[in-house]
């Protein structure tokens, strides 16, 4: 037990030094599988539009939502994650790889 203890506490004290780069990660990815549903839904609200204005505003949309959110939620999550201790951030992360993957097979 102890070794495991040891290997979690070791493997959560790797990924505490590379946290920036794996909430990085982990929004990219929820953006990867949610963007298609995001962008179904922006399409619709301004399918009615002239198309200039309507290609415009997706553009300001995408910009809005994808650049916003990968600059302001990765540090935002990095932060959050950054709150475990060493014995739960690498149970966490790779509970998180879990339902990112179930979500991705899922879709």
């Amino acid at each position: 037990m102890d070794l495991l203890l040891e290997l979690t506490a070791s493997l959560s004290r790797w990924s505490r030094s590379h946290l920036s780069d794996i909430a990085l990660a982990l929004v990219a990815t929820c953006f990867v599988l949610f963007g298609p549903a995001l962008n179904a839904w922006a399409k619709r609200t301004l399918g009615g539009l002239n198309f200039v204005l309507r290609t415009l505003l997706f553009v300001v949309f995408c910009a809005l939502v994808y650049g916003l959110g990968i600059i302001y939620l990765s540090p935002w999550l990095a932060s959050g994650l950054a709150q475990f201790n060493n014995y739960a951030l690498a149970p966490a992360l790779l509970a998180a790889l879990l339902v990112i993957g179930v979500a991705a097979d899922r879709s």
